[in-house]
């Protein structure tokens, strides 16, 4: 497969907006792409995994570990592989640029594009340009110039090939049907916007008459398959995964592993009456139970179904939004009522970034001692009155670390806002205890 990566100098810096335009482009003209994205995110992946018909990847050295990044890429399929980038090029977990795009690109060695949006500059902007090519040598094949007037990209075209080492593919206009939604923890999910592929097939066609693509797909690199070690025994487990509108912050890999260890069955907690029947084990993944709470808390025959189970024993792993959901209420509407205590909307994060695990206390699912690596966004908080198994440890930029507790445990059921990569557990292959 031949892939580039899609990045910007900062956040914010429109390469969602070109990534997905570049990937709906690309499948115009017959191409089979391959999404994936950078670090933890799981709303753009998303995104790509709508336009293209088939699930984006995610990148992420932290939490899979360079080997399980190389086995995620591995797994990929298709003629084009597009990886959209996080933050900025170098920003990575602290003060190097571990955990970055530069980093993945040089990992991977797959060259890349530069999204940039101009604002009120010239001559500068080609210092900025020269700066992220110099500051780590990382190969970048090209500048596409984002949201301007046609006027001026022509300037800052001429500039740049006049003082920039590198290609100018082209331009995204300004348009505002390109606009999409954002919220609390990122975009709007995919599934909410009603006009997507419309917005989707303007952003292509824009790219298609302003970007030179077939020179930038000269620059699409052949990548090698990397060896994948992260699969489990065949198992005989019934496995239940909630997944609708919301619930749906999961990682492709963390689905597939499920698939080897049993027999998954995907449910809706908006639209099903009950849980699945005869099960051994229930995921709930994290998404945005606060913004569909109104219809969460109808369902009355679900949210009975699944308390009934879990006071019988059944095994649980609640993530962000599932623990939200475990909670007898959330902003004051009836949840399932599991875990005694609530859970509130704030204006504010709580906990960001990425962070480790340590499991603290004896508990039916994972054993003392382990610990794992995890990461953590929200706008949300639990007051809940139930034992805690996790201390929760992050590093800061000036070496200090922040520590508190998670992981709410009650019968076989564990609740906790830390999401963790599957690949993580594998590489401490003898922490399940079930």
């Amino acid at each position: 497969m031949k892939s580039i990566i899609i990045s910007s100098n900062a956040s914010g810096g429109g390469k969602t907006t070109v990534t997905l335009g570049i990937m709906k482009a690309l499948s115009n003209r017959g191409f089979q792409v391959q999404g994936y994205k950078t670090g933890p995110d799981y709303i753009d992946s998303a995104f790509h995994s709508h336009i293209l018909g088939k699930s984006s990847r995610n990148l992420d050295t932290f939490l899979m570990s360079e080997e399980g990044v190389k086995a995620s890429y591995s797994r990929g399929t298709g003629e084009l592989g597009v990886i959209e980038g996080v933050m900025g090029l170098y920003d990575g977990i602290g003060i190097d640029t571990e955990g970055s795009t530069a980093h993945l690109s040089k990992l991977l060695d797959v060259p890349v594009v530069l999204v940039i949006t101009p604002k009120a500059q010239s001559v500068t902007l080609c210092a900025e340009i020269n700066g992220l090519i110099d500051f780590e040598n990382v190969n970048i094949a090209g500048v596409i110039l984002n949201n301007i007037s046609e006027g001026y990209y022509k300037i800052l075209k001429l500039l740049i090939e006049t003082h920039c080492r590198t290609k100018v593919f082209g331009y995204l206009p300004n348009n505002k049907e390109l606009s999409i939604e954002s919220r609390h923890l990122g975009l709007v999910q995919s599934s909410e916007i009603e006009d997507l592929d419309k917005k989707i097939q303007i952003c292509a066609e824009l790219l298609e008459n302003h970007v030179d693509i077939d020179m930038m797909l000269e620059h699409f690199k052949e990548t090698k398959k990397y060896e994948d070690n992260f699969h489990i025994k065949r198992g005989q487990l019934n496995i239940a995964v909630a997944l609708d509108k919301a619930f749906s912050f999961y990682y492709k890999e963390n689905l597939e592993m499920l698939e080897e260890a049993g027999n998954v069955t995907y449910f809706s907690p908006l639209k099903d009456k009950s849980l699945p029947d005869n099960i051994d084990f229930l995921y709930l993944g994290g998404g945005y139970p606060e913004v569909f709470i109104d219809e969460l808390s109808s369902n009355k025959t679900m949210m009975q179904s699944i308390k009934n189970a879990l006071d019988k024993g059944l095994h649980c792993y609640a993530e962000c939004g599932g623990l939200m959901y475990l909670t007898e209420s959330i902003n004051g509407k009836q949840t399932v009522g599991f875990f005694k205590g609530k859970a509130v909307m704030s204006d504010e994060l709580q906990n960001f970034g990425y962070a480790e695990i340590e499991v603290e206390k004896d508990n039916p699912l994972i054993k003392k001692g382990s610990k794992i690596r995890c990461h953590e966004f929200h706008k949300s908080y639990v007051e809940l009155n139930e034992e805690t198994i996790y201390k929760i440890t992050k590093k800061n930029y000036d070496n200090s670390h922040e520590n508190w507790k998670c992981g709410y445990l009650k019968n076989n059921t564990i609740g906790t806002y830390a999401h963790v990569h599957f690949f993580d557990i594998m590489r401490l292959s003898s922490i399940l205890k079930y």
